[in-house]
């Protein structure tokens, strides 16, 4: 039997199929660091994207890359239900990347993940989707370090994410105040990803020479 919950999109009550959720995918940061699109750096010879992509596949059949307006040329394999859609408000950094995902997906419960985590976990994801259910976001957090780009975010997020870019308050963690949360705990995380490999991203060529010695050592994750 499929398990039903009630949610509400835009004043109408909807019946909605636990679990189902779509996978976001925030590709638009300005790779100051790198002086090119860190997104197509590879690690065990593939893109930091394509990774991304592999791993979120087999969660969700609708995936959308949110991307800024010069990136659209992608080169990105064939899958199926994939949508690249650029930003709704430009400039408004990550905030307004979860703020277009969000509003182009199809699905009321929604995996955000950055674009440049190599070693995502699959059952973590899995777990943080499946707490989901009663609760606007779903984060992970270790001690007083908390991982907004790694969260599942619902539908209901939309009109709180909008009403702070339009008073041009862009900090994610001023949402946490207006929504329900529920935070992962170390302790949870621990069960999956004991090294917390999860929130590993790439913002230097030091951190992409250290992604490259973790996977090529085997000391990863390993799960996507």
């Amino acid at each position: 039997m499929v398990e039903l919950i009630i949610g509400i999109i835009g004043g109408e009550v909807r019946e909605l199929k636990a679990l189902e959720a779509s996978c976001i995918i925030l590709a638009g940061g300005k790779s100051l660091r790198f002086g090119h699109d860190k997104v197509l750096e590879t690690v065990g010879n593939v893109s930091l994207l394509q990774r991304v992509m592999s791993c979120v596949s087999s969660i969700s059949s609708e995936i959308i890359i949110v991307a800024a307006e010069e990136q659209t040329a992608f080169r990105l394999g064939n899958y199926s239900g994939l949508r690249i859609v650029t930003d709704i408000y430009p400039g408004k950094g990550p905030l307004g990347g979860v703020f277009t995902g969000l509003a182009s997906s199809t699905s009321f419960y929604n995996l955000v993940v950055a674009s440049d985590m190599p070693f995502l976990n699959q059952a973590l994801l899995h777990y943080m989707i499946r707490l989901s259910a009663r609760f606007d976001l779903v984060v992970p957090r270790v001690g007083k370090l908390v991982e907004p780009l790694h969260a599942v975010y619902t539908r209901s997020c939309l009109p709180h994410i909008e009403s702070m870019i339009k008073q041009n308050k862009l900090s994610i963690y001023q949402l946490f105040h207006l929504v329900r949360v529920r935070y992962v705990e170390a302790e949870e995380i621990e069960r999956f990803d004991p090294k917390h490999l999860s929130f590993f991203n790439i913002n230097t060529e030091t951190d992409l020479e250290r992604a490259r010695e973790l996977d090529k050592g085997n000391m990863t994750n390993d799960k996507c």
